[in-house]
């Protein structure tokens, strides 16, 4: 039960950081500096967007996995 919610919560915060990533790269194309937050050195743009997408729906693809064998 726990690893179809932790599937389910990853996929759609997956979904959605992919969105962002798109958005913020179109503004960045387009030739808005959009979310150039400074962290520590490094500057918070749509590819930590992307990264994050991509972790997340590959964390989702290993859970459901997981769920499907482990029932």
């Amino acid at each position: 039960m726990v690893v179809k919610l932790i599937a389910r919560f990853t996929y759609w915060l997956g979904l959605v950081c992919g969105i962002l990533a798109v958005i913020t790269r179109l503004a960045n194309a387009l030739g808005f500096e959009s979310m150039r937050v400074m962290t520590r050195g490094n500057p918070f743009d749509f590819r930590s967007f992307l990264d994050a997408a991509l972790l997340l729906i590959f964390a989702s693809m290993a859970s459901s996995l997981y769920a499907r064998i482990d029932s």
